[in-house]
């Protein structure tokens, strides 16, 4: 997102300087169909993107074969309304027109860089991941595990609150040039968080349709994010979503005890050299009903790295910017932490992955990918680990 300074307390910052300084936050505006509207002139601009892929897996040596798929079409808008007051919004078709969804339709209300209130629908700042979901700025074909188990990825919610830049003149840390930060209410998580399909604890399923029109108990939850941006090294964040996500009264008699779930996140995005490493860990804790039984665990963690190396830059038959990456991602996810109470032994329910990978992107709005993946897994009660290995290529495409 542009950045401009707040007040003599803070240093003035450049339109060449703004556009280095590219942060998590600002991630939904950070798309090429909103700077060329502002080159433009044009207060309305429409653009999107989208992504397909080939899948083959095999797990302990059984396979459906292979098969294709249309991941994603996204149309995105955005328009400056007025001055200094902002709409975006963003439209998902996933596989095909099998799901629908409308992700995110904000308004920002600028009163000062630093002090900027937002109302609509929007993308809670949990981790990295979910503000900055789209395909084409992504090595990967597959979203990280931890992204969207552990923290329910991509999650949309209806709310308002603040969210600011500060550039600093005197940093408090060496090198570093912004502090954002985030804080919103949003109606929250829902009751299928546990007692659902999966058979363990989901925060994913609590995603109910609902809670775009109301609160599920009239609670709402509270979700923000604070963010380090570095002029050399990148940006670190930590973040934090939590509150009461079951319906514990009807028609004012209560069924249920209140049940919180709380959720946390640390998030970075570094360059050394020509080195980019990437990803976020989360943990999370719900009060689970002692009713539902082990399966269903009170404490979830996860983490994910992703290292991306470009190995050949240049011009490639008639593409004059072209870059060929590769990459490596590992990632490990425990839906279920603790120990059985009756035995004292450990609960499992895990799943860690390696996925190499190499890509081809052609300037920065389009790119192709190959993805090879390495996963072991185990159940609840720790039997031997499950192998599966599988190959994907894909595309994805701003436009």
């Amino acid at each position: 997102m542009l950045t401009w300074a707040c007040s003599s307390v803070y240093a003035q910052v450049s339109e060449t300087d703004t556009l280095d300084l590219t942060t998590n936050k600002g991630a939904i505006f950070n798309r090429p169909f909103v700077l060329q509207g502002q080159l433009g002139k044009s207060s309305t601009a429409i653009g999107g993107y989208v992504e397909g892929n080939t899948n083959y897996f095999s797990t302990e040596g059984v396979s459906d074969g292979f098969s294709m798929e249309l991941r994603r079409f996204n149309i995105f808008l955005y328009a400056s309304v007025a001055d200094f007051i902002k709409f975006i919004s963003e439209l998902e078709f996933e596989h095909g027109t099998e799901e629908i969804a409308l992700e995110t339709a904000l308004l920002d209300f600028e009163l000062d860089p630093a002090f900027v209130f937002r109302a609509g629908i929007l993308l809670p700042p949990v981790g990295y991941f979910n503000q900055n979901h789209d395909g084409p700025k992504w090595e990967f074909i597959d979203r990280p595990l931890v992204s969207t188990t552990i923290i329910p990825a991509t999650l949309s919610e209806v709310g308002f609150g603040f969210h600011g830049d500060i550039a600093m003149n005197k940093p408090l840390i060496p090198g570093m040039q912004l502090i954002t930060y985030e804080v919103y209410l949003v109606n929250g998580l829902q009751n299928g968080v546990v007692n659902n399909a999966t058979g363990r604890t989901d925060l994913s399923q609590g995603k109910a349709e609902e809670r775009f029109a109301e609160d599920n108990n009239g609670s709402p939850s509270i979700t923000g994010r604070v963010g380090l941006r570095f002029k050399q090294t990148g940006e670190v964040g930590a973040s934090f979503y939590g509150g009461r996500y079951n319906t514990y009264q009807e028609d004012g008699l209560t069924i249920d005890e209140k049940r919180s779930l709380y959720l946390w996140a640390l998030d970075y995005n570094l360059t050394i050299k020509k080195l980019q490493i990437l990803g976020e860990w989360a943990w999370t804790h719900v009060n689970v009903p002692v009713s539902l039984g082990p399966d269903f665990g009170d404490k979830q963690w996860g983490l994910h790295t992703d290292l991306i190396y470009p190995i050949r830059e240049g011009s490639l038959w008639k593409w004059q910017r072209t870059t060929v990456n590769a990459s490596l991602r590992t990632e490990f996810v425990d839906y279920n932490v603790g120990t059985f109470e009756e035995t004292g032994t450990n609960k499992y329910h895990q799943i860690w992955s390696l996925v190499p990978g190499i890509s081809l992107r052609f300037g920065t709005n389009t790119v192709l990918k190959a993805n090879f993946r390495y996963q072991w897994e185990r159940d609840l009660l720790g039997n031997p680990t499950t192998r599966t290995v599988g190959y994907q290529f894909g595309f994805a495409s701003y436009f």
